[in-house]
């Protein structure tokens, strides 16, 4: 709750210091951390704002590093979070990854690749 706790409180930046800080975040386990994120970053769909551009910008320069959060996000979902979200487009990871894709093809001129699982599970997997 610590990690949650600070985020809260500059999530909503785009210091340069706090986007590696977020992105490493969404990253992790921890649901509520997603949530935060998910909700503080609203202007992170819409071109061109700060968050957009910030976020856009720090995946451009930092692929690998993204590629690892995106493969993070899918196996803390498939590992913890599958039976609460038998489909991974309904998991909070995947709504932010679709957000910070779109601001790095954007920010690139390219589509961003998509790590995450092609399908999507509508029966649930237990």
């Amino acid at each position: 709750m610590v990690r949650q706790r600070h985020l809260a409180k500059v999530v909503g930046s785009a210091d340069p210091w706090v986007v590696p800080f977020v992105v490493q975040l969404v990253g992790e386990y921890v649901l509520e951390i997603l949530v935060v994120i998910r909700d503080e970053l609203r202007d992170l769909a819409t071109p061109g704002s700060r968050s957009h551009l910030a976020y856009g910008q720090f995946i451009v320069d930092n692929p690998a590093f993204f590629a690892r959060t995106q493969r993070r996000v899918v196996s803390y979902w498939s590992c913890y979070y599958r039976c609460a979200y038998s489909s991974f487009r309904g998991y909070p990871g995947c709504s932010l990854l679709d957000l910070l894709r779109s601001a790095a093809s954007d920010r690139a001129g390219h589509p961003w690749p998509n790590l995450a699982p092609a399908g999507t599970r509508l029966d649930g997997y237990c």
